[in-house]
């Protein structure tokens, strides 16, 4: 996707830009913006409405772990965006920042984004998956902390790194709310790493649909169950 001035740079003509949309080989998703055919759906109804693509869809494309993508489209506008489609079906993000034709915002406004949407378990799942795979700098941490509601603002003291999973972010918050602390990633002779460890001797392990249905993967858990519970652990 980019703007027609940049095509323009690249050497592309108008009369070339006119004859692909024709033909049906360049999409415009609004003047002066042209996208290919094979360009995301979500991503193309995002720039019709003079966007991009926001809070869970954008979450996903950044790689991050997410509960799931609400049916309804979610665009951000950035601070000074200007509306250009009169769809009423999706919703607007308007916080800071400046759109940037088929670029996804940053990581740090698809967090908060998320956190207004979807609230906290949602969001703590994705903000330590971004924490998991070094996504967000001191400064944006910042900006994220001091941009979310006061009632959310812990979730940011409490989140770690070393999440495997959203299941194991969302294990570890549903603990802590009854009280419960856990050790993570804890390493344990002649069973390895296991996930969660409450006091000395409760192991607790976040094995999802997709482990289970892994027939090696699952076997190999049952190996180390047995071990775990064995009279010398």
């Amino acid at each position: 996707m980019a703007r027609t001035s940049e095509l323009t740079r690249r050497g592309v003509t108008e009369a070339e830009l006119t004859s692909a949309v024709r033909e049906g080989r360049v999409l415009r998703p609004r003047n002066g913006v042209y996208a290919l055919p094979e360009e995301p759906a979500a991503i193309v109804h995002a720039a019709e409405h003079g966007g991009v693509i926001g809070c869970c869809g954008a979450a996903a494309l950044h790689g991050l772990w997410i509960l799931a993508v609400p049916a309804e489209h979610h665009i951000w506008m950035g601070t000074a965006g200007t509306r250009r489609s009169r769809c009423t079906e999706c919703r607007l993000h308007w916080d800071a920042g400046r759109v940037e034709v088929g670029i996804l915002p940053p990581v740090a406004n698809v967090l908060l984004q998320v956190a207004l949407c979807e609230g906290e378990e949602p969001f703590f799942a994705a903000l330590e998956s971004a924490f998991r795979h070094s996504r967000l700098s001191a400064g944006e941490t910042a900006w994220l902390w001091r941009h979310l509601p006061l009632e959310l603002r812990w979730l940011v003291a409490f989140a770690r790194s070393d999440a495997d999973s959203g299941l194991e972010s969302l294990i570890r918050l549903r603990l802590h709310r009854i009280g419960i602390s856990v050790r993570t990633q804890v390493s344990i002779r002649d069973v390895g790493e296991v996930d969660f460890v409450v006091g000395e001797r409760l192991i607790v392990e976040a094995d999802g649909r997709e482990n289970h249905e892994r027939e090696r993967e699952r076997a190999k858990d049952l190996r180390r169950d047995a071990i775990a519970a064995g009279p010398n652990s």
